[in-house]
């Protein structure tokens, strides 16, 4: 267990001690079988129900490789800038843990399948930052434990364990950087974006859901402390299977100011895997980190080396869709938004959601409104992201039809925003169920542009005398008496051909 020390301010840490950071990212691989097996795949089922003797590692059942996978795997390395092996092969690493129903985890180490790339990370001001990819090599996923009983949910102090062993051996890649340097105090930010625009990718190449609520990405992020950029590198902890992007970016600043203060005191920082905990925004320790060697990694005697054919990987090259980056620069083009403005988008998550806003007839700058304007305001205020909202880029487009259309104006388009929000249905039947929509008939308007100039007759003679200043009190009365739903532009024309007329 590591000394137990108060925190260093983060500012004040890295003022004194340089960071380096790693990550490790896993990627659940969106396919119908499981890696080695023909087990179905899928969230959700009942526990123990999507298995077979493979996949419980049963005496006698032997693997067979899911060349799905191996196909999703080489998108990855190649959207990464990896080399792919010429051969590689599986490997097994030996542990023993409940939910690993043979004792070992089939993986590769020494011979991954993509090896030696890159990934360009955009961070919240434009900057662009390099992160070196050292591998990315598959494996099978762990089964899933249940810690009945206790305060924290973990095994420790809980009742009994409860074993479902439907994720067993569900095809993951796992992405590895190479020692993350010279991101100073932006380490953390460094650290989320990276992990996002990785998300952003495997969604692109249709390789996962990559949804980071269910564990389909998850991150171990590790970091260590330096005295300069030129010393050698410390002691490093492994903040295991963090899986938002919040949180990655808390636990890098949690265990920078953790690291310094241990520092502080004269300690040592343990090599060591640690805990987050998403309720207090702190990492406790959980075991000391193994070595490679510990493992005890050898070749998995019941698998044959992959061989991928050279023609097939160009083929898969050549057929890579649009990725996210360069998606962003044509898309921002096409909607004519300055940096910033692009910038503010992407920040927020909300590219998908204006392409599709703008796919169902609004035109980008309407869509950027409504997202980046109330719909922002909102989210922030309820502690959302954009796309947890109840209302879709379709609703969005419907509402921006009925201001084009002329049926509302901006004002009662903000009321049926909030009525579809509430759950009262899509914008039509909001409109229609609240009586928003704009009163077209001259005839009320008239009435009230009389009462309004009954109520304030000076007003009359001024603009008679050429002062149009004052009409705009009469548009605020005929405004109020409408409650909203009058056309401004057509009150105005109403007061000044009955005043002038």
């Amino acid at each position: 267990m590591s000394t137990q020390v108060d925190l260093v301010d983060y500012d004040e840490a890295i003022a004194r001690f340089d960071p380096v950071i790693g990550i490790e990212v896993h990627v659940e691989l969106g396919t119908r079988t499981k890696m080695f097996d023909g087990a179905p795949v899928s969230f959700g089922a009942e526990p123990n129900t999507e298995v077979t003797p493979v996949s419980l590692g049963l005496p006698g059942a032997l693997p067979a490789v899911n060349g799905t996978a191996v196909e999703y795997a080489v998108r990855i390395g190649l959207a990464l800038g990896c080399s792919i092996a010429e051969s590689c092969r599986f490997a097994r690493k030996n542990y023993f843990y409940p939910d690993v129903p043979k004792n070992f985890q089939t993986s590769q180490y020494d011979e991954p399948i993509a090896y030696e790339g890159f990934l360009d990370v955009e961070l919240e001001d434009g900057t662009v930052f390099r992160v070196e990819i050292e591998r990315a090599h598959m494996e099978e996923d762990a089964g899933k434990n249940t810690h009945v009983g206790g305060a924290t949910g973990r095994i420790h102090g809980a009742e009994y364990s409860l074993v479902d062993y439907n994720r067993a051996g569900i095809p993951l890649v796992e992405i590895v950087t190479k020692p993350i340097v010279g991101a100073g105090e932006r380490a953390p930010e460094v650290a989320r974006a990276y992990v996002q625009t990785l998300r952003d990718i495997f969604r692109a190449l249709e390789v996962s859901e990559a949804r980071m609520e269910r564990g389909n990405v998850r991150a171990d992020v590790n970091v260590s402390l330096r005295a300069t950029p030129d010393s050698p590198l410390g002691t490093r902890t492994e903040t295991k299977n963090v899986n938002s992007f919040r949180s990655i970016e808390r636990a890098v600043r949690y265990e920078v100011s953790r690291q310094a203060a241990v520092l502080d005191a004269g300690a040592s920082v343990v090599q060591e895997t640690r805990h987050w905990h998403e309720d207090t925004g702190i990492t406790t320790s959980g075991r000391v980190k193994s070595d490679a060697e510990d493992y005890r990694y050898f070749p998995e005697p019941d698998l044959v080396p992959i061989v991928p054919d050279r023609a097939w990987v160009e083929g898969i090259r050549a057929a890579l869709p649009e990725l996210p980056a360069a998606r962003r620069r044509r898309l921002q083009g096409e909607w004519g938004y300055a940096d910033a403005e692009m910038r503010d988008v992407v920040n927020a998550g909300a590219v998908e959601l204006i392409e599709a806003t703008v796919a169902a007839g609004a035109s980008p700058a309407a869509a950027r409104k409504w997202w980046m304007g109330e719909l922002a305001r909102t989210a922030k205020q309820q502690d959302v992201e954009l796309a947890e909202l109840p209302i879709t880029p379709a609703q969005i487009g419907a509402l921006q039809g009925l201001v084009d259309s002329g049926r509302i104006n901006d004002k009662l388009a903000r009321q049926v925003l909030e009525g579809v929000l509430a759950g009262e249905g899509d914008p039509e039947s909001v409109v229609v169920a609240r009586g928003l929509e704009v009163v077209s008939d001259d005839g009320p308007l008239l009435a009230a542009i009389d009462e309004a100039l009954a109520a304030q007759p000076d007003v009359a003679d001024k603009i008679r005398s050429g002062n149009l200043g004052p009409v705009g009190a009469i548009i605020g009365a005929v405004m109020k008496a409408t409650r909203g739903q009058a056309d401004a532009g057509r009150v105005r024309e109403l007061v000044l051909e009955r005043v002038q007329g």
